[in-house]
């Protein structure tokens, strides 16, 4: 039956490695089951609410993805996404239900544009030197997030950042990366996962703000305080379209940026290196905002966190509904879940930023016009900690590029419309001050 559904052996894997690769998504992504309330719950929300909202929308995208999609991509409310729509509410432009509403246009747009089909030539325009670079700068981005989570690198007034102190989470932290390196060398499947719990059990045992919970299963969650509370007529008010918009084009570059690393990574392409179902992934992604919108949450999208799973193995879809299936049953046992601190989820992401490092070997860096855009993804997308922001930068140095050596013409013309978001988006902040100063002018 599985096979028959999931084509596990056209794809080389097997049920026990799907769901090894479930699992190990799940782990490394369940943090966003406390971020997401954390931040969201700054804007008013209930963020009892917000918690339960957050497993179920994560389990609905990500399980559709495994059904209609069979891709081993998981989805849940995005980080940064959430921190914007915060930020839209926090800075007083809207209440949070109207924010809401913004999420849903925003989803409403995007899937438009899949379905006019210009997402996926946007996607195919993109050079096979820079989907290479996307995956590396998504790399190092996550290197980083795990770096910071782990405390071996913390914030510094004078150089931005430096080296942290070794305390004992960063030991026991360390301890969990040394598993997963063990079992890496060894060619041993699962090593994230039990890397993870081995520092979870160091941690009970050795930090004392890591305990065991009183009960380990909580059936109590309701939703109302936050579910169909959005305003969608509300959100259609001319001066909030420039945030609708930033919304879109924070998403459609994240989900992009995420499905093009995570997609080739997983062996998902045509012989000509396209993304197999690509349409139907981005459809879903789409579909997911507007489901996470009505229930009560920020924009969700495609979630990178995915690559750990498909460095495990993952190929098909029963790995993502494995991780759906985590995330419903992390609606139960919420208070297990706390118990894995962040800095024994923190080696794992290190870990699957040194497997996506691999496709820098694919750069040509002999040859500027490929090597400087898919140099400024990398840098950018680590150091503005924004993957939308950092494939920007590197779609416009593309096109200026190529235009400035007379070579205009190879750039697509789907690549024309990216670049032109680009700048839309760069600049969106700064429309209302442009146009101040235009009338100010004449």
């Amino acid at each position: 039956m599985g096979d028959s559904v999931f084509h596990l052996k056209q794809r080389q894997t097997s049920v026990k490695v799907e769901i090894v690769a479930g699992l190990t998504t799940f782990l490394t992504m369940a943090y966003i089951i406390f971020a997401n309330p954390l931040i969201l719950s700054s804007t008013g929300m209930d963020k009892e609410a917000l918690i339960a909202v957050t497993c179920i929308v994560s389990a609905i995208g990500t399980i559709i993805v495994g059904i209609f999609a069979n891709a081993p991509i998981a989805m849940a409310p995005g980080m940064g996404l959430n921190a914007f729509f915060a930020y839209l509410v926090v800075s007083e432009k809207m209440d949070w239900q109207t924010a809401l509403g913004a999420v849903f246009l925003s989803g409403l747009l995007f899937l438009l544009l899949t379905l006019l089909g210009l997402r996926k030539r946007i996607v195919e325009a993109i050079p096979a030197s820079i989907i290479s670079a996307i995956a590396v700068g998504i790399g190092l981005f996550i290197t980083f997030i795990g770096l910071v989570k782990l405390g071996v690198v913390v914030g510094d007034e004078h150089t931005l950042v430096k080296a942290g102190p070794l305390t004992k989470t960063v030991l026991i932290g360390f301890a969990g990366l040394l598993v997963m390196i063990f079992f890496e060398m060894r060619k041993i499947s699962g090593g994230l996962v039990v890397g993870i719990l081995t520092s979870t059990a160091l941690a009970i045992m050795f930090d004392e703000e890591t305990v065991l919970p009183d009960k380990f299963i909580s059936l109590h969650f309701d939703i109302t305080a936050i579910a169909l509370q959005l305003k969608i007529f509300g959100a259609l008010k001319w001066g909030f379209w420039g945030s609708i918009f930033t919304l879109m084009f924070m998403d459609m570059f994240d989900s992009i940026g995420t499905l093009v690393a995570c997609c080739h990574q997983a062996n998902m392409v045509d012989k000509e290196g396209k993304i197999k179902g690509l349409d139907r992934l981005l459809g879903i992604d789409a579909i997911a905002t507007m489901i996470g919108a009505v229930m009560g949450t920020s924009t969700t999208t495609s979630y990178v966190e995915s690559a750990a799973g498909i460095e495990q193995g993952g190929r098909t879809g029963l790995a993502s509904i494995v991780t759906g299936a985590l995330f419903l049953l992390a609606l139960l046992f919420v208070p297990i879940v706390k118990v894995v601190p962040g800095y024994a989820t923190a080696p794992a992401l290190i870990m699957v930023g040194l497997f996506m490092m691999k496709e820098v070997r694919k750069i040509d860096f002999s040859n500027v016009e490929e090597a400087f855009p898919a140099f400024i993804i990398m840098v950018m997308i680590a150091l503005s900690y924004s993957i939308s922001t950092g494939l920007a930068f590197g779609f416009i140095s593309f096109a200026l590029i190529k235009t400035v050596s007379g070579k205009g013409g190879e750039v697509k013309p789907a690549m024309w419309v990216i670049v032109i978001l680009s700048l839309f988006f760069l600049t969106l902040d700064h429309f209302a001050g442009m146009i101040e100063y235009l009338r100010s002018i004449f």
